[in-house]
Protein backbone atom coordinates (compact mmCIF):
# COMPACT_ATOMS: atom_id res chain seq x y z
CA UNK A 1 0.00 0.00 0.00
CA UNK A 2 3.02 2.64 0.65
CA UNK A 3 3.86 2.31 -2.83
CA UNK A 4 1.12 3.33 -4.25
CA UNK A 5 1.18 5.99 -1.98
CA UNK A 6 4.78 6.68 -2.48
CA UNK A 7 3.67 7.52 -6.33
CA UNK A 8 0.56 9.54 -5.58
CA UNK A 9 2.63 11.80 -3.52
CA UNK A 10 5.42 12.07 -6.38
CA UNK A 11 2.44 12.72 -8.82
CA UNK A 12 1.69 15.39 -6.28
CA UNK A 13 4.77 17.20 -6.65
CA UNK A 14 5.69 16.77 -10.06
CA UNK A 15 2.05 19.22 -10.85
CA UNK A 16 3.57 21.55 -7.73
CA UNK A 17 6.70 21.82 -10.02
CA UNK A 18 5.24 22.68 -13.46
CA UNK A 19 2.76 24.79 -11.52
CA UNK A 20 5.80 27.14 -9.88
CA UNK A 21 7.31 27.14 -14.01
CA UNK A 22 3.97 28.30 -15.17
CA UNK A 23 3.84 30.67 -12.04
CA UNK A 24 7.52 32.13 -12.62
CA UNK A 25 6.76 32.62 -16.29
CA UNK A 26 4.03 34.63 -15.64
CA UNK A 27 5.80 37.13 -12.98
CA UNK A 28 8.69 36.77 -15.71
CA UNK A 29 6.72 38.84 -18.21
CA UNK A 30 4.78 41.32 -16.27
CA UNK A 31 6.11 44.28 -18.09
CA UNK A 32 5.94 42.42 -21.21
CA UNK A 33 3.02 44.24 -23.22
CA UNK A 34 -0.43 42.29 -23.77
CA UNK A 35 1.33 39.27 -21.96
CA UNK A 36 -1.74 36.47 -21.12
CA UNK A 37 -1.58 35.07 -17.48
CA UNK A 38 -1.38 31.21 -18.12
CA UNK A 39 -2.45 28.80 -15.23
CA UNK A 40 -1.85 25.23 -14.90
CA UNK A 41 -5.12 22.67 -14.53
CA UNK A 42 -5.31 19.66 -12.50
CA UNK A 43 -7.39 17.18 -11.66
CA UNK A 44 -7.98 13.65 -10.25
CA UNK A 45 -6.66 10.50 -12.46
CA UNK A 46 -7.88 6.90 -10.94
CA UNK A 47 -6.50 3.98 -13.07
CA UNK A 48 -10.00 2.55 -12.42
CA UNK A 49 -11.19 4.52 -15.45
CA UNK A 50 -9.07 2.74 -17.65
CA UNK A 51 -9.85 -1.06 -16.57
CA UNK A 52 -12.67 -2.97 -16.99
CA UNK A 53 -15.46 -3.72 -14.45
CA UNK A 54 -14.35 -7.63 -14.61
CA UNK A 55 -10.75 -7.12 -13.36
CA UNK A 56 -11.73 -5.29 -10.45
CA UNK A 57 -12.92 -7.65 -7.41
CA UNK A 58 -14.66 -6.04 -5.15
CA UNK A 59 -14.69 -7.33 -1.33
CA UNK A 60 -17.57 -9.48 -0.08
CA UNK A 61 -16.14 -10.72 3.33
CA UNK A 62 -15.71 -7.18 5.12
CA UNK A 63 -12.52 -7.13 7.65
CA UNK A 64 -11.15 -10.94 6.61
CA UNK A 65 -8.35 -12.82 5.34
CA UNK A 66 -10.85 -12.70 2.02
CA UNK A 67 -11.26 -8.52 2.11
CA UNK A 68 -7.46 -8.59 0.81
CA UNK A 69 -8.15 -8.73 -2.88
CA UNK A 70 -6.88 -7.81 -6.32
CA UNK A 71 -7.93 -4.87 -7.71
CA UNK A 72 -5.93 -5.14 -10.27
CA UNK A 73 -3.81 -1.77 -10.07
CA UNK A 74 -7.79 -0.15 -10.51
CA UNK A 75 -7.08 1.88 -7.10
CA UNK A 76 -4.60 3.94 -7.68
CA UNK A 77 -5.04 7.45 -7.93
CA UNK A 78 -2.82 10.23 -9.52
CA UNK A 79 -2.68 13.86 -9.84
CA UNK A 80 -3.20 14.43 -13.86
CA UNK A 81 -1.67 17.55 -15.40
CA UNK A 82 -4.77 18.50 -17.24
CA UNK A 83 -3.19 21.62 -19.37
CA UNK A 84 -2.47 24.97 -19.31
CA UNK A 85 -5.34 27.70 -19.37
CA UNK A 86 -4.50 31.55 -20.89
CA UNK A 87 -6.48 33.87 -19.69
CA UNK A 88 -7.58 36.66 -22.21
CA UNK A 89 -8.74 38.97 -19.83
CA UNK A 90 -7.76 42.92 -21.00
CA UNK A 91 -5.05 44.31 -19.80
CA UNK A 92 -4.85 47.66 -18.61
CA UNK A 93 -4.12 50.25 -21.38
CA UNK A 94 -1.01 52.80 -20.64
CA UNK A 95 0.17 55.65 -23.08
CA UNK A 96 3.60 55.96 -24.40
CA UNK A 97 3.63 59.14 -26.67
CA UNK A 98 5.09 57.02 -29.62
CA UNK A 99 3.11 57.41 -32.91
CA UNK A 100 3.75 53.09 -33.76
CA UNK A 101 2.61 51.82 -30.74
CA UNK A 102 -0.77 50.66 -30.83
CA UNK A 103 -3.25 49.30 -28.28
CA UNK A 104 -6.02 46.97 -28.86
CA UNK A 105 -9.34 47.58 -26.53
CA UNK A 106 -11.61 44.49 -26.86
CA UNK A 107 -11.05 40.66 -28.35
CA UNK A 108 -8.55 40.89 -31.20
CA UNK A 109 -5.19 40.27 -32.83
CA UNK A 110 -2.78 41.92 -35.02
CA UNK A 111 -1.93 39.74 -38.03
CA UNK A 112 1.74 39.54 -38.70
CA UNK A 113 4.29 37.66 -40.61
CA UNK A 114 6.83 35.66 -39.69
CA UNK A 115 9.49 33.09 -41.19
CA UNK A 116 6.48 30.00 -40.52
CA UNK A 117 3.78 31.59 -41.88
CA UNK A 118 0.95 34.41 -40.67
CA UNK A 119 0.43 34.46 -36.91
CA UNK A 120 -1.44 36.49 -34.04
CA UNK A 121 -0.90 38.77 -31.55
CA UNK A 122 -2.11 41.88 -29.22
CA UNK A 123 1.43 43.48 -28.69
CA UNK A 124 1.26 46.65 -30.61
CA UNK A 125 4.47 47.75 -29.98
CA UNK A 126 5.68 48.55 -33.59
CA UNK A 127 8.34 50.11 -35.36
CA UNK A 128 9.71 51.30 -38.81
CA UNK A 129 12.34 49.16 -40.77
CA UNK A 130 14.60 50.39 -43.09
CA UNK A 131 12.46 49.43 -46.05
CA UNK A 132 9.40 51.41 -44.80
CA UNK A 133 7.39 48.15 -43.34
CA UNK A 134 5.62 48.94 -40.25
CA UNK A 135 7.05 45.69 -38.35
CA UNK A 136 7.08 44.26 -34.78
CA UNK A 137 10.39 44.49 -32.39
CA UNK A 138 11.65 41.65 -33.63
CA UNK A 139 11.20 42.56 -37.56
CA UNK A 140 8.36 40.71 -38.24
CA UNK A 141 6.21 43.05 -41.16
CA UNK A 142 2.09 43.68 -39.67
CA UNK A 143 -0.56 42.60 -42.38
CA UNK A 144 -3.15 44.53 -43.83
CA UNK A 145 -6.12 42.83 -43.78
CA UNK A 146 -6.30 39.94 -46.68
CA UNK A 147 -8.64 39.55 -50.01
CA UNK A 148 -9.47 36.57 -51.96
CA UNK A 149 -6.09 35.16 -53.55
CA UNK A 150 -4.01 37.44 -52.21
CA UNK A 151 -0.62 36.11 -50.98
CA UNK A 152 0.82 37.31 -47.08
CA UNK A 153 3.89 39.15 -48.64
CA UNK A 154 1.38 41.17 -50.71
CA UNK A 155 -0.20 42.82 -47.32
CA UNK A 156 2.52 44.22 -46.15
CA UNK A 157 2.01 47.56 -45.21
CA UNK A 158 4.57 50.00 -46.81
CA UNK A 159 4.89 53.42 -45.69
CA UNK A 160 6.65 56.64 -46.38
CA UNK A 161 8.15 59.41 -44.56
CA UNK A 162 5.77 61.63 -42.90
CA UNK A 163 3.59 62.13 -39.78
CA UNK A 164 1.79 58.92 -39.08
CA UNK A 165 -1.74 58.81 -37.62
CA UNK A 166 -3.55 55.82 -36.99
CA UNK A 167 -7.66 55.57 -36.11
CA UNK A 168 -9.44 53.80 -33.96
CA UNK A 169 -10.61 51.85 -36.79
CA UNK A 170 -7.06 50.74 -37.98
CA UNK A 171 -6.12 53.14 -40.49
CA UNK A 172 -3.13 53.93 -41.31
CA UNK A 173 -2.64 57.39 -42.05
CA UNK A 174 0.31 59.39 -43.26
CA UNK A 175 -0.19 63.57 -43.95
CA UNK A 176 -3.66 62.75 -44.11
CA UNK A 177 -4.11 60.26 -46.82
CA UNK A 178 -4.29 56.94 -46.35
CA UNK A 179 -1.84 54.00 -46.71
CA UNK A 180 -3.13 51.29 -45.41
CA UNK A 181 -4.87 49.00 -42.66
CA UNK A 182 -3.95 47.26 -39.64
CA UNK A 183 -5.56 43.53 -40.39
CA UNK A 184 -6.97 42.75 -36.66
CA UNK A 185 -8.79 39.28 -36.22
CA UNK A 186 -10.52 37.17 -33.49
CA UNK A 187 -10.92 33.90 -33.18
CA UNK A 188 -14.14 32.22 -32.45
CA UNK A 189 -12.63 29.24 -30.26
CA UNK A 190 -10.07 30.92 -27.69
CA UNK A 191 -9.26 27.84 -26.67
CA UNK A 192 -7.97 27.05 -29.91
CA UNK A 193 -4.96 29.33 -29.91
CA UNK A 194 -1.25 28.74 -28.80
CA UNK A 195 1.55 30.66 -27.60
CA UNK A 196 4.61 30.35 -30.10
CA UNK A 197 6.87 32.75 -28.55
CA UNK A 198 7.46 36.51 -28.69
CA UNK A 199 4.02 37.15 -27.81
CA UNK A 200 2.74 35.43 -30.76
CA UNK A 201 0.06 32.80 -31.32
CA UNK A 202 -0.91 30.62 -33.60
CA UNK A 203 -3.76 27.97 -33.88
CA UNK A 204 -3.67 24.61 -32.70
CA UNK A 205 -3.66 21.51 -34.75
CA UNK A 206 -6.31 19.47 -35.65
CA UNK A 207 -8.63 22.16 -33.67
CA UNK A 208 -12.09 23.45 -34.99
CA UNK A 209 -11.56 26.95 -34.98
CA UNK A 210 -12.68 30.18 -37.77
CA UNK A 211 -10.46 33.35 -37.81
CA UNK A 212 -12.49 36.50 -39.01
CA UNK A 213 -12.07 40.16 -38.58
CA UNK A 214 -12.50 41.48 -34.88
CA UNK A 215 -15.41 43.70 -34.06
CA UNK A 216 -16.46 46.08 -31.59
CA UNK A 217 -12.87 46.70 -30.86
CA UNK A 218 -11.31 49.98 -30.64
CA UNK A 219 -7.60 50.86 -31.45
CA UNK A 220 -5.89 53.48 -29.45
CA UNK A 221 -2.86 55.30 -30.70
CA UNK A 222 0.05 56.09 -28.57
CA UNK A 223 -0.58 53.12 -26.31
CA UNK A 224 0.42 50.07 -25.04
CA UNK A 225 -1.63 46.86 -23.50
CA UNK A 226 -0.48 45.79 -20.57
CA UNK A 227 -0.43 42.49 -19.41
CA UNK A 228 -2.82 41.06 -17.22
CA UNK A 229 -0.78 39.56 -14.94
CA UNK A 230 -1.13 40.81 -10.92
CA UNK A 231 1.46 40.35 -9.23
CA UNK A 232 0.14 40.21 -5.73
CA UNK A 233 -1.94 37.04 -6.68
CA UNK A 234 0.79 35.46 -8.07
CA UNK A 235 3.17 36.06 -5.23
CA UNK A 236 0.44 34.15 -2.85
CA UNK A 237 -0.09 31.11 -5.70
CA UNK A 238 3.42 30.91 -5.02
CA UNK A 239 3.40 30.34 -1.67
CA UNK A 240 1.04 28.42 -1.50
CA UNK A 241 2.70 25.91 -4.60
CA UNK A 242 5.79 26.18 -2.07
CA UNK A 243 4.10 25.02 0.83
CA UNK A 244 1.87 21.97 -0.88
CA UNK A 245 5.32 20.91 -2.48
CA UNK A 246 6.65 20.74 0.60
CA UNK A 247 3.94 18.76 2.37
CA UNK A 248 3.95 16.47 -0.44
CA UNK A 249 7.58 15.91 -0.06
CA UNK A 250 6.82 15.32 3.66
CA UNK A 251 4.62 12.09 2.32
CA UNK A 252 6.91 10.95 0.24
CA UNK A 253 9.49 10.62 3.44
CA UNK A 254 6.48 9.21 5.14
CA UNK A 255 6.12 6.28 2.71
CA UNK A 256 9.64 6.00 2.34
CA UNK A 257 10.19 5.29 5.98
CA UNK A 258 7.18 3.16 6.04
CA UNK A 259 8.76 1.10 3.37
CA UNK A 260 11.96 0.47 5.10
CA UNK A 261 10.34 -0.58 7.92
CA UNK A 262 8.61 -3.38 6.57
CA UNK A 263 11.58 -4.54 4.60
CA UNK A 264 14.47 -4.46 7.43
CA UNK A 265 12.38 -3.83 10.67
CA UNK A 266 9.36 -6.22 10.20
CA UNK A 267 10.97 -9.26 9.06
CA UNK A 268 13.02 -9.50 12.55
CA UNK A 269 10.11 -9.27 14.82
CA UNK A 270 9.08 -12.67 13.22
Amino acid sequence: MSNKGIFTALSGAIAQDKRMETIANNMANVNTPAFKRDQQIFQEYLTAYEKAPEVIQVPKIPASVESFYDLGAGDRGYVDQAGTYTSYKQGALRPTGNALDVAIEGKGFFEVLTPGGVRMTRNGSFTLNSQGQITTKEGFPVLRPSTEGEGAEARVIQMQPGATTISSSGGVFQDGEEVGQLSVVNVNNEEALKKVGSSLYSLKENYQAQVAPAVNINLHQGFLENSNINIIKEMTDMISATRVFESTQKAIQAYDQMNDKLVNTVPRTR
